[in-house]
């Protein structure tokens, strides 16, 4: 029979003794990698929020390193993977600034939007947890939600910074007045 991802868990996939584990087992690390790195260089959010990011990274880095047992859940990674939903869900908001030169998605109305999507698809997939139909999807999307959001916030930044003037730029513009 062959793995329906619209009905079964990412942790289902990744469980021990599936033949394939070592593909999501790799994804889990590299989201939870990119994660943590990102936490680390996003200066320009605020420092809460960097924080957060940084431990949600961990936590998919655990949750890969304790994947589900082949044929029952494994504490560990239900634990893990609980505490990293919730950490990546209230990041954003914790990233926020208040400046008036803030990029977009570190604004708090954006930030707020941001969070209400994902929540959104948190209660959809803790319904699905109880015997729905579309586990998968709604856990594939809250994933998704959740590792596209840190990609945003960088982008927005990068955006942000490119507009921004230059000291030198600042300092011949004072001096032609």
């Amino acid at each position: 029979m062959p793995f329906d991802a619209v009905s079964r868990s990412i942790s289902a996939l990744a469980a021990q003794g599936m033949p394939y584990r070592w593909v999501i087992t790799s994804a889990l690390l590299g989201v939870g990698i990119c994660n943590f790195v990102t936490g680390l260089a996003l200066r320009p959010a605020a420092e809460a929020g960097r924080i957060l990011l940084i431990l949600g990274g961990v936590c998919s880095m655990l949750i890969a390193a304790y994947p589900q047992h082949q044929h029952s859940g494994s504490p560990e990674h239900e634990a893990f993977s609980f505490v990293g939903v919730v950490l990546m869900t209230i990041w954003p908001i914790a990233a926020t600034r208040e400046d008036a030169d803030t990029p977009l998605c570190l604004q708090r109305r954006v930030a707020f939007g941001a969070v209400a999507l994902n929540l959104g698809l948190l209660v959809w997939f803790t319904a699905e947890l109880f015997n729905g139909p579309l586990l998968g999807l709604a856990e594939r999307l809250v994933t998704v939600d959740e590792s596209l959001w840190p990609l945003f916030v960088v982008v927005s930044v990068i955006v942000a910074g490119a507009g921004a003037a230059q000291p030198e730029e600042l300092e011949a513009a004072v001096r032609s007045r």
